[in-house]
């Protein structure tokens, strides 16, 4: 084989090997770093896509396989009823190029919030419209969060639970004391004590848009 025919087989094959790793998102702490290379382009896409289907804002659009991206991919695959590994698999892909915004349950001509709890996404409707679908984590067995319709009553910056004797930033009271708040680490299943939790980069989003008196449906 000559020098020259090495050279374009040895291109080929890398070339190849970055188009396979852009199919997947990576997770891990080398994740960040690996988007900016080989991964770059295809997690800027998938971001594009949750910002057009919602669950992400056009600011959140970094190339990196970050936090926020997964999280949102997280809702996604919720709300589709995938396995939610927070990562852009095949799967993922697939329905991603397929997929419409969410639905609100019911419809009504103000603000509201709905709340599925089995699926681990959180809706912000204005008039009718989802605004944002976030992820969260409602209550554990023995904590279940109670379904309803609930309002807005309390809201408190950062509030401290004298029960769990934790800080809760961001916190929207409505039922008791149960909230959406800000939360570090918001897993794919139910693990609060009651509250809604919501990853910190969307906490303050919910926070704002939460005023008081807006009405509360979980489901």
């Amino acid at each position: 084989m000559s020098t020259r025919m090495y050279r374009r087989l040895a291109v080929a094959i890398t070339l190849a090997g970055s188009l396979a790793l852009a199919a997947v998102a990576p997770s891990g702490a080398g994740a960040a770093a690996a988007s900016t290379t080989a991964t770059g382009l295809s997690a800027a896409s998938v971001q594009h896509r949750l910002v057009a289907l919602r669950y992400l804002p056009a600011s959140a659009v970094t190339g990196r396989w970050d936090y926020r991206t997964r999280q949102a991919l997280l809702a996604f695959q919720g709300w589709q009823r995938l396995e939610r590994t927070g990562t852009a698999g095949p799967t993922t892909l697939a329905a991603l190029r397929t997929a419409t915004p969410p639905q609100p349950r019911h419809r009504t001509s103000g603000r509201e919030i709905e709340v599925f709890r089995s699926l681990g996404v959180t809706l912000l409707i204005e008039r009718g419209q989802v605004i944002r679908a976030v992820h969260s984590s409602s209550g554990k067995p023995g904590y279940v969060t109670p379904t309803g319709t609930y309002q807005v009553f309390r809201k408190a910056l950062r509030t401290l639970s004298h029960s769990y004797h934790v800080w809760l930033p961001y916190a929207s009271y409505f039922n008791r004391g149960i909230a959406f708040h800000e939360w570090a680490d918001v897993p794919a299943y139910p693990a609060s004590h009651g509250c809604i939790r919501i990853p910190a980069p969307e906490a303050p989003v919910v926070y704002a848009f939460a005023r008081m008196g807006t009405p509360v449906v979980v489901y």
